[in-house]
């Protein structure tokens, strides 16, 4: 839920104005008895709320482990601390999208009643061939050989295809580690 992924890259994300005025009435919707901080179904409540889909129970557990042990719930501080990593963890994501999306050169012919029109398609994966090709733009000086084993490590099933989340892996390997 509030991966450790973007530990990082979030240092520098920046919270809105309108990001924390949205957080703090969320908390506040969610705290209905008025006790100051966030249960466990509220907190999963309140995800609900901002980002649109229900915490698991092991999500939930995990975020009331982190904080501290002797409080009864997620104060408002603490809460706005997490919906930070929460959102740097999507932002991240989105980003990764944004970048196989561009890989993912390919084109698409449609034939329709008035003629042919080319457009850009998302295949879904990545070959070879698009591997090069962005490589070309981005690093022109690249060998390619290297090319061919950056592709090579991030093909895991070596089908010839890269999908999302063999790149999604990828872009994550060694983060992690800290």
């Amino acid at each position: 839920m509030f991966t450790s992924a973007t530990r990082a890259w979030c240092t520098g994300l920046e919270v809105r104005p309108s990001d924390r005025r949205k957080w703090v009435k969320v908390f506040e919707a969610c705290d209905e008895d008025k006790k100051g901080y966030l249960s466990r179904e509220d907190l999963k409540v309140a995800v609900v709320m901002l980002f649109g889909y229900k915490p698991t129970k092991i999500e939930a557990n995990s975020v009331m482990a982190s904080i501290n042990s002797n409080a009864s719930g997620i104060y408002l501080e603490e809460f706005i601390k997490l919906m930070e990593k929460k959102k740097a963890a999507q932002l991240y994501q989105n980003e990764i999208r944004q970048i196989f999306t561009a890989f993912d050169r390919q084109c698409i012919t449609k034939i329709f009643i008035w003629g042919i029109i080319r457009i850009p398609g998302d295949r879904g994966f990545l070959t070879l061939e698009d591997f090069k090709k962005a490589f070309k733009q981005v690093a022109p000086k690249l060998p390619e050989r290297i090319v061919l084993e950056a592709f090579r490590e991030v093909d895991q099933d070596s089908d010839g295809h890269v999908s999302f989340k063999d790149f999604e892996y990828a872009m994550k390997y060694g983060q992690n580690e800290a």
